[in-house]
């Protein structure tokens, strides 16, 4: 079993994961992730020095975001977070999408965490957001893991947007991927008929 920073046991494959709000007492175990160079690879910005850092990041960003929260195992401590951020109105239209961002701790990698917190997170938006017809995510090209991650999570694979973000400075290819409202219904419906 491997260990992540502090000496915890990492996670195992039927391990429960959940979804609770950040405080900023978990700026420590933040670092576990937001330190880690591999982790960073593929965020918008580089791996943290500080824990000052991690404590700024959670008081600004994290508290004030629309729904940000922190993954957690058995023990309640974070080892990974996910957000949905709605995705602006167009043409002064209704709001209809979201979409989905995570990074999990590497100690924790591999291990279904990320998959699990993902179809949480689906299912705690479109009950909470009832005008939620779309989550979307995109992963990086050169990020099969993340690419694995979505599609385990149920999401579907639409393409590749070429040059879609500037990463640290280089424009970076990304995969798009989804998950509508009836998408859900139908990924249901076969375990429901399935029962007695």
């Amino acid at each position: 079993m491997e260990l992540q920073q502090g000496g915890a046991p990492a996670a195992e494959p039927d391990d429960e994961v959940t979804l609770r709000e950040f405080t900023l007492a978990d700026a420590e175990a933040f670092m576990s992730w937001a330190s880690d160079p591999r982790v960073a690879r593929f965020q918008r910005r580089d791996a943290y020095e500080h824990v000052d850092q991690a404590r700024h990041y959670i008081s600004d960003h994290v508290l004030p975001h629309p729904w940000y929260r922190a993954i957690c195992l058995a023990d309640g401590v974070p080892v990974g977070s996910i957000s949905v951020k709605p995705a602006p109105a167009e043409g002064g239209g209704r709001l209809f999408r979201a979409s989905v961002g995570y990074r999990v701790a590497r100690a924790h990698w591999g291990r279904g965490v990320a998959t699990r917190a993902v179809r949480a997170a689906a299912e705690a938006v479109f009950a909470a957001w009832p005008w939620l017809l779309r989550l979307e995510a995109v992963a990086d090209v050169e990020n099969p893991a993340s690419q694995r991650v979505l599609e385990k999570a149920g999401f579907v694979r639409e393409g590749v947007l070429r040059k879609y973000i500037v990463l640290k400075g280089r424009p970076r290819d990304m995969v798009m991927f989804s998950l509508v409202d009836t998408d859900r219904h139908q990924q249901k419906q076969p375990m429901e008929s399935s029962r007695p």
